[in-house]
């Protein structure tokens, strides 16, 4: 290969690869391969130690918080001084990997991210609005819809002409007379929404006695339940393109939640309805199922190759962002 790399311009690369039966794309392949030379060292290069001294300077307290041009110009200005370019100065942060936003400027805080733990019911609630399509392009009709987490029971609803937080007040405040929430037992968690984050809406809770959680902004992750909720109404055959007006998308949301909370056999849920998780008869329609399922195995077993079946458990536990599990490390520390 190195006399096919030393004579190939000479010979022409075509009839000297076929000379050696060898692809040409082996021979540029090769060339591809080899290393480029060291890059020469600029003639004009300022010295490592004119380098840190301007480091130096850029690390100023004056300087710390103020971008290459603005300490180039300061320095022509105030002190009379020439240290370099202001392309220089950029050379040199990066390669001190301090290329970044050196401005001192007003930043968002982190959002932490929201971990909520339900046990039983009524001790999560998440809400949310949807837009349901009305009559004519550009009207919508809102549908408001408070959902236990643990259980997926629709606890609260309606369909309004309108997002408000006033609404939204009315909704939650007759819900948690409906669940006979007390005070302490119950948080509510929402996105970011304006009616969401009103201050109403938070003096509300803080006279009904209830947690408020929110959603990371642009995180529709963190209230997972009610946007499934929302698909699962959406997506049923019958749901229309639009609705004629407010009452009839009414008339459409009433025999739906009561199928859902009462009918729909949920995946969540280990395939129970929300109204026998919600109101404690989860237990007793599991040991139904076991019954069941322990018959069919007795009058077939030949059918079951895996042994016995049994019924999935009810939940006992519901999250919204489970915590992450601790590492070995972090357990040996302590």
């Amino acid at each position: 290969m190195e006399t096919v790399a030393l004579h190939g311009p000479r010979l022409g690369i075509g009839r000297l690869c076929i000379a050696l039966v060898l692809a040409r794309a082996t021979y540029y392949r090769h060339l591809a391969a080899k290393a480029p030379p060291p890059r020469p060292t600029p003639t004009r290069k300022i010295p490592d130690a004119e380098r840190k001294e301007i480091l130096g300077v850029l690390h100023e307290d004056r300087f710390a918080d103020l971008a290459p041009a603005e300490v180039w110009a300061t320095l022509l200005d105030d002190d009379k001084r020439y240290l370099c370019s202001e392309r220089t100065m950029y050379r040199i942060l990066a390669e001190n990997a301090e290329v970044r936003e050196r401005r001192d400027q007003l930043r968002h805080p982190p959002y932490k991210k929201p971990e909520l733990l339900a046990e039983a019911p009524n001790q999560v609630w998440s809400w949310d609005i949807t837009k349901l399509l009305g009559p004519t392009k550009w009207s919508y009709f809102y549908l408001y819809v408070l959902l236990d987490i643990f259980s997926r029971y629709v606890v609260g609803w309606m369909v309004a002409s309108k997002e408000s937080a006033s609404l939204a007040e009315k909704l939650i405040t007759e819900s948690c007379e409906r669940q006979k929430i007390q005070r302490g037992q119950l948080g509510i968690h929402a996105d970011r929404g304006q009616p969401m984050v009103s201050k109403t809406l938070a003096l509300l809770y803080t006279d009904l006695g209830v947690a408020k959680s929110h959603s990371r902004p642009h995180v529709s992750n963190d209230n997972p339940f009610s946007e499934a909720q929302f698909k699962t109404l959406k997506y049923r055959p019958n749901f229309p393109d639009r609705f004629g007006s407010l009452v009839d998308s009414r008339a459409h949301c009433g025999p739906f939640f009561d199928w859902y909370n009462c009918e729909h056999h949920h995946g969540g849920i280990a395939l129970l309805t929300p109204h026998d998780v919600h109101y404690g008869l989860a237990e007793v329609r599991v040991a139904e199922r076991g019954r069941v399922l322990a018959a069919a195995y007795a009058a077939h077993p030949e059918r079951f190759p895996r042994g016995a079946p049994s019924p999935a458990a009810a939940p006992t536990a519901v999250w919204i962002n489970p915590p992450a599990p601790a590492s070995p490390d972090a357990k040996e520390s302590h």
